[in-house]
């Protein structure tokens, strides 16, 4: 056999078992974290820790290394990513937008939007200043306490669209400010991000990030008065009947979703959001958008999502917290966090003129961080700008922080009136 051959064999092999493993073990953990009345897709976060050095590295770590290596392979990172954009998509496609035409409405996603970034932030930016000497004195005060600020700023998009969908709540006004102050939230974020990275990298500079917000801005031009009116004729152009969607339909709107991922990625947002925006394009289009659910909705879910969710864990070691001072710093991080978001978006959603049970729904929603907060962590890992057991407690953060939602949602839906749908996916 040719060597070249061998080796992609064996790189197929081993990506193989690797997906048998992470999509088996997040659909079983899903399962049961459904039947405890938590969002499944917490499951599947809980088994990407289970499968990393958290538990499986750490009690078996030969058996680890034979399945994972040192790292997930190539490939996997790869499908992981393309998961992660195409659900932003189905995101997009779910949300009827229409509600934000109410000055209610539209007031609110301001509001949320504005004190969901500006505090988190400014309580992250002081918890690193007073922490920065004993968690993480080899590193740069400034740039530490900027990035501590900022994984505390950010809401997940991806986990928030998921737990919106299996609380019924995708088409109610609150699902949709939740959703709108979120995608912007996470935009402002990735913002920053590109803004702190540059600056740790000493190439920070106004006309870059000028260029940057001029590229956002014709982005958004193209996508209303050009994207908007071909996505409404290709949908009349390939019809869908008996609520099948014809290939050609598929195939060009995959392509679209690459396409704009790309121009995202480009800008410096993060190409998911580049998924997003072509979600939104074709929201309005629902003989579509239930075709698409049932013919690629589902399996993304099944499969993509899954592996992005267990690929995270794997680079996540939840037992390197052993000290006393590790364990005081986590309960300061986990009250800053969810105080700093809940608080402020309570109070905004008042502002706005909804109800105080709303309100508690749009700050327990907005306190969501999950997989959004683990890639920016993970970035700030890798530039050094945290800490290997900063990183674990902001790891810890995350997850508390989105297993938070499905009781308190529960809860507050009851005192709402609210049914919740059984049997809905999440």
């Amino acid at each position: 056999m040719n060597v070249s051959v061998h080796q992609t064999e064996n790189l197929l092999f081993a990506t193989l078992l690797q997906l048998i493993v992470m999509v088996g073990a997040a659909r079983l953990v899903h399962t049961v974290f459904r039947r405890f009345g938590q969002p499944g897709v917490i499951g599947e976060i809980v088994a990407g820790l289970l499968l990393g050095p958290s538990l499986l590295g750490h009690f078996l770590p030969q058996l680890s290394r034979e399945l994972f290596g040192e790292h997930a392979s190539s490939p996997i990172v790869m499908i992981s990513q393309i998961g992660l954009i195409l659900l932003m998509f189905q995101i997009g496609t779910d949300f009827e937008f229409g509600h934000l035409n109410t000055r209610r409405n539209r007031r609110g996603a301001v509001w949320v939007t504005l004190l969901s970034v500006s505090v988190p932030l400014a309580v992250g930016v002081a918890v690193g200043r007073l922490s920065a000497s004993s968690l993480a004195p080899a590193i740069n005060p400034t740039l530490y306490s900027l990035f501590f600020g900022l994984g505390l700023a950010i809401t997940a998009v991806p986990i928030l669209g998921r737990i919106l969908r299996q609380y019924g709540l995708t088409q109610t006004e609150v699902g949709v400010v939740a959703i709108s102050a979120a995608a912007v939230n996470d935009v402002i974020g990735w913002l920053l991000l590109s803004g702190v990275s540059a600056y740790a990298a000493a190439a920070f500079s106004g006309p870059r990030v000028l260029a940057q917000i001029g590229g956002l801005l014709a982005l958004g031009a193209v996508l209303w008065f050009v994207l908007r009116p071909l996505a409404a004729w290709l949908v009349r152009r390939f019809p869908v009947r008996g609520g099948e969607m014809p290939p050609n339909l598929m195939a060009v709107v995959v392509c679209l979703i690459f396409i704009l991922g790309s121009c995202t990625y480009q800008l410096g947002i993060f190409s998911i959001f580049g998924g997003f925006a072509a979600g939104v394009l074709f929201h309005r289009h629902k003989p579509f958008v239930d075709a698409w659910q049932r013919q690629v909705g589902r399996f993304v879910l099944v499969f993509f999502l899954p592996v992005f969710f267990t690929y995270t864990g794997l680079r996540t070691n939840v037992l390197g917290l052993s000290t006393a001072a590790d364990l005081h710093w986590l309960a300061v991080i986990l009250i800053a966090a969810i105080s700093s978001k809940m608080i402020p978006v309570y109070l905004a959603g008042r502002l706005s003129g909804f109800p105080p049970t709303e309100s508690a729904i749009l700050g327990t929603l907005m306190n969501t961080r999950a997989l959004m907060e683990l890639i920016v962590i993970n970035i700030g890992f890798d530039l050094g700008l945290i800490p290997q057991n900063v990183f674990t407690m902001l790891v810890i953060m995350a997850v508390i922080t989105t297993v938070m939602a499905g009781p308190l949602l529960k809860l507050l839906l009851m005192r709402s009136g609210h049914a919740i749908p059984v049997g809905v996916e999440a």
